[in-house]
């Protein structure tokens, strides 16, 4: 079993995260392949690996898995522990991976991602409220019911993997998840996390569309990324 995941820019890609962040805490092999968003728009070059325009893809062989969700899935039918083996802790689980997946709109679109800057937001919007406020309240029950210091209990599955990206947004805008901090700060002390940060913070390209996403999110009051 041979995988290449195609995946894109370390500071911008949250779905490109989930599955790469799973794949390393799990120790699934494969080879990185990393297709960086040159302009606001990559459809086109895109569809070249991608049915979707989009990515992360995984390619097994002549088969090729599209959408974080989607390649998920196909892991945890040919790998173990990428859901919790606790069936309360599973169904937790594959609920808050999907509500993460389908969900969330304001915290992705006022909290955009990029993982080398530090960010004085701005004045949160009502909805943005509401995301933060029910990340809060999912950590914090995570936690609470299943013991830590993973969000399904003492390993790495894939409710870690999808929630990694919320980690890093919640550092760079300094976002309260109150008792859930201590889950945050855990992920970003993860190898595979600290390995996804050095190379965010080594790339020098910038991409329009995606700095202009960010300024419109608050006042950027530190840049760690290489120049």
């Amino acid at each position: 079993m041979s995988y290449t995941l195609i995946t894109a820019n370390r500071n911008y890609s949250s779905w490109s995260l989930r599955p790469w962040v799973l794949m390393k805490a799990l120790g699934i092999a494969f080879d990185d392949r990393l297709e960086p968003f040159t302009k606001p728009v990559n459809y086109a070059e895109f569809r070249a690996f991608s049915p979707t325009g989009q990515v992360p893809v995984l390619i097994d062989g002549a088969r090729t898995v599209w959408d974080s969700l989607g390649i998920t899935l196909y892991l945890a039918e040919r790998h173990p522990g990428v859901w919790p083996q606790d069936e309360a802790a599973r169904a937790f689980a594959m609920c808050a991976v999907t509500e993460m997946h389908g969900g969330f709109s304001a915290l992705r679109n006022d909290c955009t991602m990029n993982v080398g800057v530090r960010v004085k937001p701005r004045p949160m919007s009502a909805a943005l409220l509401r995301d933060v406020g029910r990340v809060r309240e999912i950590f914090e029950e995570c936690l609470a019911r299943f013991g830590g210091p993973w969000l399904a209990g003492q390993h790495f599955t894939a409710l870690d993997a999808f929630f990694a990206p919320v980690a890093f947004r919640i550092r760079t805008y300094g976002l309260d998840t109150g008792a859930g901090q201590a889950w945050v700060d855990h992920i970003l002390s993860h190898p595979a996390m600290l390995d996804w940060e050095a190379q965010a913070l080594a790339e020098t390209w910038r991409e329009a569309g995606h700095e202009a996403e960010l300024a419109e999110c608050g006042q950027i009051i530190a840049d760690y990324r290489q120049r």
